[in-house]
């Protein structure tokens, strides 16, 4: 009993002290005893200093009143995202994207089979549900059709892009090995890679076509002050490769917040590319400094298109205030020049790194952004001059369909894509340490990304995706993207109703039918 009562009184702490000085004087009693090595001293040695260390450091409480033990729960913390995923994770549970979102992208670029057998794991019943009517008249759709035309009466170089297409994303936010697949998997492919806000570097010029996307930071185009360089634009702007040029205002996954590269990922290499100082952190600024309102955002784009001998210019946005969109809108006709293309990036768009208040609760989700900005512009008489694309989580056909039957033309990917490199969404892409070599500048890690392979899985996860796409419009009785309706997707909104897409998003339309029924 005096035992247990002395133990009782004992904190852990002075437990784990008795323990690890009983193990060293133990060791040294059979050392003396058997007259073994003293190296079997360096254990019981090692445990004493960690425990001392612990017991005497002052940031960490668990350490203090745990030592040596309390580090477990770091250890065990430091890989909980990979025990996760492996041994607990459900086939809908993983977060951004789920098992089954991953897995048919890792299917469709490696050409394996691509069917699910048994049955649907999703709850046809839960609110938020969606799916798309089918006809029993299905039809047959072209793939080869599958592009769409941007560039309006003031663009003298039209491109015919990919209704599918790599998002932005910068070399030095990935490795070099991965901006080359990516490239080269654009060529094989037949469809367009955004270069993302980093400038255009070597690895981008492996043949695909290029969508050079200008931001806040002016990289590529920047003078020795950090503002745009005219000279240096007009250079790089009519490279043969650049097919169209993207202003970046606003990003998804950090709206207003400006792009941020890490020191680790920050070498002279793309510190040379980028005009700015290596191995330090860069935040590109929230706003552009060559202009600061509607008017003359409408007059740097004419200014873009001129430089740049015609190329489609436009502007990628999450939309935010809509009184400013339609300010911007407004500028438009004003000044009567118009942007060839539009890109909208739901608030559900990836990133390398951002605050989370800003990944979680800032931007508008990209259904309801399309919606707007293709509403807005019909509205105004604009939208046969400007071409809709759109991001943000659109990896299956099903998203690539539901997306432009709300009024999108053309969508992008960037995580869909990094999945069909490799990507295990491992979540430490703002580390440098991604275990599969894309979202780091660690050599020892991207030099285990193949090039010559996954190129060829970039390709071959477009063009399954495509080919699904054809098959699932077919299925609603479609034969061109262009005849998609809203009014075949629907919404279960709640547990006993569902909504088609019509009803959700396009209200007035119904109103304005039943208007004219009455009318007649």
């Amino acid at each position: 009993m005096a035992q247990k009562k002395l133990f009782s009184k004992l904190t852990a702490r002075q437990i784990i002290w008795m323990i690890s000085i009983g193990f060293l004087l133990g060791t040294i009693f059979l050392l003396y005893q058997y007259k073994a090595y003293f190296t079997f001293l360096i254990a019981p040695m090692v445990i004493l200093l960690i425990v001392l260390t612990d017991s005497f450091q002052t940031k960490h409480s668990v350490r203090k009143n745990y030592p040596l033990i309390g580090r477990l729960r770091y250890i065990f913390e430091s890989f909980r995202p990979e025990f996760r995923q492996y041994f607990f994770e459900g086939e809908l549970d993983g977060k951004p994207f789920n098992r089954r979102q991953r897995s048919i992208v890792y299917q469709r670029a490696k050409n394996e089979k691509q069917t699910i057998s048994f049955g649907m794991q999703d709850d046809p019943n839960r609110v938020g549900y969606e799916w798309a009517a089918h006809s029993v008249y299905p039809k047959k759709a072209n793939i080869e059709q599958f592009r769409t035309l941007i560039g309006n009466s003031q663009c003298l170089q039209s491109y015919s892009a990919s209704i599918y297409n790599i998002s932005a994303m910068s070399y030095g936010a990935l490795s070099k090995t991965a901006i080359t697949s990516l490239n080269k998997g654009a060529q094989l492919g037949n469809f367009a890679h955004n270069t993302g806000e980093g400038g255009i570097s070597d690895y981008h010029l492996q043949g695909g076509d290029l969508i050079w996307q200008i931001g806040t930071g002016y990289f590529g185009c920047r003078d020795e002050k950090g503002g745009f360089s005219e000279t240096l634009f007009a250079d790089k702007a009519n490279y043969p490769q650049v097919k169209m040029i993207e202003l970046k205002l606003s990003q998804g996954a950090k709206p207003g917040h400006g792009g941020l590269l890490p020191a680790e990922k920050n070498t002279p290499e793309i510190a040379s590319i980028r005009s700015i100082k290596p191995h330090t952190t860069v935040h590109s600024p929230s706003g552009h400094t060559a202009f600061s309102n509607a008017n003359e955002l409408i007059l740097f784009i004419d200014k873009l298109r001129t430089l740049s001998k015609g190329k489609p210019v436009g502007f990628k946005i999450c939309i935010g205030r809509k009184d400013e969109f339609i300010d911007i809108v407004e500028a438009m006709i004003k000044t009567g020049v118009y942007p060839d293309f539009i890109t909208v990036d739901g608030a559900e768009g990836g990133t390398g790194a951002a605050p989370l208040e800003f990944i979680d609760y800032m931007g508008m989700a990209l259904s309801d952004a399309v919606v707007f900005v293709n509403r807005t512009l019909s509205q105004f008489g604009l939208r046969e001059h400007i071409k809709i694309l759109a991001s943000g989580k659109i990896i299956s056909a099903f998203d690539i369909a539901k997306t432009i039957a709300l009024g999108a033309d053309a969508c992008y990917s960037a995580r869909g894509m990094m999945f069909a490199l490799g990507c295990i969404q491992a979540l430490q892409c703002d580390s440098g340490k991604c275990p599969v070599g894309i979202a780091t500048q660690n050599r020892s890690l991207y030099k285990g990304l193949d090039v010559t392979d996954k190129s060829v899985r970039v390709a071959n996860f477009h063009k399954n995706t495509l080919k699904a796409l054809g098959e699932f419009i077919g299925a609603c009785g479609f034969d061109t993207l262009t005849k998609i309706t809203p009014d075949v997707f629907y919404k279960r909104t709640n547990l006993n109703s569902n909504q088609n897409f019509t009803e959700i998003y396009f209200s007035d339309r119904i109103k304005s039918k039943k208007e004219t029924i009455n009318l007649n």
